[in-house]
C-alpha cells in the first residue's frame, strides 16, 4: 500500500512563518528518502498556525527540493478561484517538474465565513463545484480547438485530480466523474463508513480511472515511547481545542496536563474529531496503522502529524514509514 504526506505547514509556537516554510522544505527531501509516494498541502486562510495559504507557491518550493515523490494539493479549495487559473497555476507545476503533480480539489473555503466573504467577492452562494471541476478538467485534457479559452500552460498536461471531502456529497462528485477520493478522516470523520461505502458504489470507470481509489487520511504521532507521544499530541489537541473555540493559534507547545489545559469536555469532543489516529510507540504505531487499515480498507494512506518540535516530528514521520514498510511485509 502506497503512504503519503499531508503537511498543513504548521507554524509552532516561539517561531514564524519563515521558519514554518523552512521545515517543510526538509522534511520533503526526508520523506522522499523514506518512501513516502506523494506530498501534499492544504489551502486554509486566516489561520496563524497554517503557512499554507499560498498553496501552488509553496508545492513548486516543495517540488524544487524534491526529485521522485509526487507534489500535490490536498486540497485546493476551488469555489475560491476560477478554475482557468487553477489549471494555469497547476499546468506551470507540471510543465516545470513534470509528471508528478498532483490536484486535490474541495470544495469548503478553508477558513470562516469572513474568509469565505473575502475570497469570493462578487461571486454569489450557489454551489457551482460539480460545474466547477468539469471546468477544470477541461482546462488540462488535451486542447478543444473550438475552445474559446484555454490554460496555457495547463492544456494537455492532464495532471491527476483527486475529489477531497468529509461528508457524502465529496464521494458521490468523485464517483461520478470517475476520480480518486480522499476522505478528510483526520479531522471529520463521522461520514468516513458511509462515504467510502457510496464512493465505491457508486463509481463510474472514466478515461482517468478504471477502478475506485480511495485515500484514508491518518493523524500519526509516533515517538520512542508512547508516554512521549502521549505528550506531543497534546499540541494538535491544544490548537483543536482553539480553533473549535474561535481562537485559531499558533501550534502550541506539548504539555503535561492536557485537561488541565482544556478541561476534560473539551478534550473529549477535540479526541472524537482526532480518532482516526495512531499515538504512540513504533509497536503501538505499527498496531493502530494496521487496525485502521484492516477496519476501512483504504487503497492509501495519507498520514499528517502535528508536532511541535521539527525534530520530534521527522521522527514520527520515520516510525510511520517503517510502521507501512512491515505491514507490507506481513
Amino acid at each position: 500500500m502506497k503512504f503519503s504526506v499531508l503537511d498543513l505547514c504548521p507554524v509552532p509556537e516561539g517561531s514564524t512563518v519563515a521558519d514554518a516554510m523552512r521545515n517543510t522544505a526538509d522534511l520533503g527531501p526526508y520523506v522522499e528518502a523514506l518512501g513516502y509516494h506523494r506530498y501534499w498541502m492544504a489551502e486554509h486562510h486566516n489561520m496563524p498556525g497554517i503557512a499554507s495559504a499560498a498553496t501552488a507557491v509553496l508545492l513548486g518550493h516543495v517540488a524544487s527540493k524534491t526529485k521522485t515523490i509526487r507534489v500535490g494539493a490536498g486540497g485546493i479549495m476551488l469555489p475560491n478561484h476560477a478554475p482557468l487559473t487553477i489549471a494555469e497555476q497547476f499546468g506551470t507545476l507540471a510543465s516545470l517538474y513534470g509528471d508528478r503533480i498532483d490536484l486535490g480539489l474541495g470544495r469548503a473555503p478553508g477558513g470562516d465565513h469572513a474568509v469565505w466573504q473575502a475570497l469570493r467577492r462578487g461571486r454569489t452562494g450557489e454551489d457551482n463545484f460539480p460545474a466547477e471541476v468539469a471546468e477544470l478538467m477541461g482546462y488540462l485534457d488535451d486542447a478543444d480547438p473550438m475552445a474559446p479559452v484555454q490554460a496555457h500552460p495547463g492544456q494537455g498536461t492532464h495532471v491527476p485530480l483527486w475529489i477531497l471531502g468529509s461528508s457524502l456529497y465529496g464521494a458521490q462528485l468523485a464517483a461520478h466523474f470517475g476520480l480518486p477520493y480522499a476522505f478528510a478522516s483526520h479531522f471529520a470523520p463521522d461520514a468516513l463508513e458511509d462515504a467510502s461505502y457510496i464512493y465505491r458504489r457508486d463509481f463510474k470507470p472514466s478515461k482517468a480511472l478504471a477502478a475506485p481509489k480511495f485515500m484514508l487520511a491518518v493523524n500519526v504521532i509516533g515517538a520512542d515511547t508512547d508516554e512521549e507521544a502521549t505528550y506531543l499530541r497534546t499540541s494538535v489537541q491544544q490548537a483543536f481545542a482553539r480553533l473549535r473555540s474561535g481562537k485559531p493559534s499558533k501550534l502550541p507547545y506539548p504539555v503535561e496536563d492536557i485537561d488541565a489545559e482544556i478541561g476534560i469536555a473539551l478534550r473529549r469532543g477535540v479526541d472524537q474529531a482526532l480518532r482516526i489516529s495512531a499515538t504512540g510507540s513504533p509497536e503501538t504505531v505499527h498496531r493502530q496503522l494496521g487496525e485502521l487499515i484492516a477496519k476501512y480498507k483504504p487503497d492509501e494512506l495519507i498520514i499528517t502529524g502535528q508536532i511541535h518540535d521539527q525534530v520530534a516530528r521527522k521522527r514520527s514521520f520515520e516510525i510511520a514509514a517503517q510502521a507501512m514498510a512491515d505491514l507490507a511485509a506481513g
